[in-house]
């Protein structure tokens, strides 16, 4: 089985300084209103990817060190990467939020993003998913995952973002299972079920910096 992996997942580590109650990445229910913490996976998820570039970048002066800060990240993402009333639905318009976040911050953001069309003859086959991701997790960079049906893989849910960290699969064309980021906690997925079994498809999503 071959595992390819961020460089630091404990990155994503986040302590809650009142109660010490530990966190890997930030979650949406964190937000302070019913739509929000409804709708927050995007934003949240968004949030992962600036936490962890800012934790293994000695070069930033960003102080994300808690629960507190990381929320004050999200509502920052919020204001930039904000949910239409479907959600955020689709890679493309992730994206173009993340560009106009990246802006005001006099960043260019590069984005690569692999559809799963709803129509599965036009779908990448799954060693091309697998392969897109090990490279974005071989540049060390977070990815997005976007799960409109989660088909037969009942650890996800419908129509939302999770955060990709590590992916393990037996072979180029073989098994691929997925370690994710969702609501303050690690839980592994299998991706192949879901490849080979969702309706709706989706997509995957990761950001450089140029």
């Amino acid at each position: 089985m071959k595992r390819t992996s961020l460089k630091n997942i404990e990155a994503f580590r986040i302590t809650d300084s009142h109660t010490n109650e530990v966190f890997y990445g930030c979650n949406q229910e964190w937000f302070g209103t019913h739509w929000q913490r409804l709708s927050g996976c995007g934003p949240s998820v968004v949030s992962n990817l600036i936490l962890y570039r800012t934790r293994t970048n000695p070069t930033r002066d960003d102080k994300i060190n808690d629960k507190a800060s990381c929320l004050s990240l999200m509502e920052e993402v919020w204001g930039y990467v904000r949910p239409t009333p479907r959600g955020i639905p689709s890679t493309e318009l992730l994206c173009g939020f993340v560009k106009a976040y990246g802006l005001s911050k006099d960043e260019r953001v590069v984005c690569s993003h692999c559809e799963i069309p709803d129509d599965s003859s036009l779908r990448p086959s799954s060693g091309e998913v697998v392969s897109y991701i090990e490279r974005a997790l071989d540049a060390d960079a977070p990815v997005a995952f976007l799960n409109l049906c989660n088909g037969d893989e009942n650890n996800l849910d419908e129509w939302h973002w999770v955060t990709i960290v590590s992916l393990a699969r037996s072979d180029p064309g073989g098994h691929a299972m997925a370690r994710i980021l969702d609501k303050g906690g690690m839980n592994d997925i299998d991706l192949t079920l879901w490849l080979d079994t969702t309706q709706n498809g989706g997509g995957f999503v990761y950001f450089t910096l140029r």
